[in-house]
């Protein structure tokens, strides 16, 4: 009897702790990638003329637009590849050059425009709602950040994991929410200084992710 508990026990105790490392991972994973403060100053710019409630709405409606976007990602990822006829190892290795190529812009932020160039930016500041684009879209639910989803959609191992990375979307998202509500206060306090040091520690991130990505993909394709 006392021997069927402390089974059950370290069975629960290692189940919770492979949900919390999961949950960990996929969370950093994805925020790492997706780096909501790098949307800071597209998003003050494109809402210079906005009123403070005006800014709410558009922070609310982008993070909300990501999660539905990175939550069908998650869902529909295995679907695509199949339909496509592409393997777990592709997607791996095709989602880690894809993750490499934002690090490296990452890394480099005066040299090379993240997500989105000067000209759509201008072209964005006509538009009536920027919430979807290109706030959700490319800026914070980018190819980044959705190779990322597939990817560890690709690895789960049934509904729970999905669940579990559900959670972590939600977390980025209203992570995402609170960066954006704040940007007008904290880019004064952060500074260009301090929004490179940031961006390139999440480039850094970003790339041991990459990294990671293609390793896992090579490693199942020759079965090592």
């Amino acid at each position: 009897m006392v021997e069927d508990i402390l089974t059950q026990s370290n069975f629960f105790s290692t189940y919770i702790s492979g949900s919390t490392t999961l949950l960990i991972a996929a969370f950093t994973s994805i925020i790492s990638v997706a780096n909501p403060l790098a949307a800071m100053p597209v998003f003050i710019s494109l809402t210079e003329q906005s009123t403070d409630p005006e800014r709410t709405g558009i922070a609310q409606k982008a993070s909300f637009y990501m999660f539905i976007i990175l939550v069908l990602f998650l869902l529909a990822g295995t679907y695509i590849m199949s339909f496509f006829g592409i393997s777990l190892p592709g997607i791996r290795i095709a989602g880690g050059l894809i993750i490499l190529r934002a690090a490296y812009a990452m890394l480099n932020p005066e040299q090379t425009d993240r997500k989105i160039s000067k000209e759509a930016q201008e072209a964005a500041k006509t538009k009536e709602d920027i919430s979807f684009s290109p706030m959700a879209m490319p800026m914070l639910s980018g190819p980044g950040s959705i190779a990322v989803v597939i990817g560890l959609a690709s690895q789960s191992q049934g509904p729970v994991d999905l669940i579990i990375i559900t959670i972590a979307i939600v977390l980025v998202a209203l992570i995402s929410y609170g960066v954006l509500r704040l940007a007008p206060f904290s880019a004064k306090y952060i500074g260009p200084t301090g929004m490179n040091a940031i961006t390139r520690m999440m480039g850094f991130i970003a790339m041991a992710i990459g990294v990671q990505f293609i390793l896992n993909g090579i490693s199942s394709f020759f079965g090592v």
